[in-house]
């Protein structure tokens, strides 16, 4: 049975690690709160920017390099997550999804991999695959020219004929519960079978539909990684709040049944000297 001194550096160990993840879900909240403002404010542009781009595919044919669907023998996949831990399962769910997700396609295309976030390149170093980029720092803080490096590398690499597709897997925030994970294509371009839009809907283009797709065709690449990080940061932050408060919660219940023991060892302290003190009475009335 241990000791009471044991059971009180136990119970105060105990309230300073409630201390740190207290602290810690105060941060995350108001990160989440951050990001979450930004993920509903910009979801409208994102959601609408795919039909968009599904019309603009219809109503410019072809021409455009990125709007040029091949069989898919090369393909490129982008997996994030987060650079740290303590959010619960929102790594480890994503990088299982993740690689079931890269072996499928490894059954009849090559693969090769861009990782953002310091657990994908930790995940993905200890299993043989090819990577072509890796950030496993400050994906929380990548710039503007930042990303649409990334987008011109991707869309460079796909116009050359080096990839024949592009998908990403990601944590889409959709409550603070759980995230979604999501996997989805953003190259190539090309528009969906069934969607395409009816021919009064033929618009006069102005300067020309080749110089608007070479505008907005690359802005859309880009627009789709700046919504996937966005929408991974607003994920991680609501999981690392919620596991901060489970973690805070456990722990007060840790301390009321280590309370609990030390009562009883104390108790049973008391109890013991109680029954030597009344041994030792009745030894000296007997002596007397």
């Amino acid at each position: 049975m241990p000791t009471l001194i044991d059971l009180r550096r136990r119970i105060r160990s105990v309230r300073n690690s409630q201390k740190i993840t207290q602290a810690m879900k105060t941060v995350s909240t108001a990160k989440f709160r951050k990001a979450q403002r930004t993920v509903v404010a910009s979801r409208p542009f994102w959601h609408l920017f795919p039909e968009l781009m599904n019309r603009l595919a219809y109503w410019t044919c072809d021409g455009h390099p990125l709007l040029e669907r091949r069989e898919e023998k090369r393909v490129e996949v982008i997996v994030v997550t987060s650079d740290k831990g303590l959010a619960g399962a929102f790594n480890s769910n994503l990088l299982a999804r993740a690689l079931s997700f890269i072996q499928a396609k490894e059954a009849s295309a090559s693969v090769r991999l861009v990782l953002l976030g310091k657990k994908a390149v930790g995940f993905f170093r200890k299993h043989d695959r090819l990577v072509d980029r890796s950030i496993g720092d400050r994906t929380d803080k990548l710039t503007r020219d930042e990303v649409r490096e990334l987008a011109e590398f991707l869309m460079r690499k796909y116009a050359f004929q080096e990839i024949d597709a592009v998908y990403v897997v990601y944590n889409e925030f959709r409550s603070i519960v759980a995230p979604r994970i999501t996997e989805t294509k953003i190259l190539p371009l090309a528009p969906n079978p069934g969607t395409e839009p009816s021919a009064a809907w033929l618009p006069d283009w102005e300067p020309g539909p080749d110089r608007l797709a070479r505008f907005i065709l690359p802005l859309y690449v880009e627009s789709q990684l700046h919504h996937i990080l966005h929408e991974s940061q607003a994920a991680e932050q609501a999981a690392r709040m919620m596991a901060m408060d489970n973690a805070t919660k456990n722990a007060e219940d840790l301390v009321d049944d280590l309370v609990l023991v030390l009562n009883k060892v104390r108790q049973a302290g008391i109890t013991k000297e109680l029954l030597e003190i009344m041994t030792a009475v009745e030894a000296l009335r007997e002596n007397a």
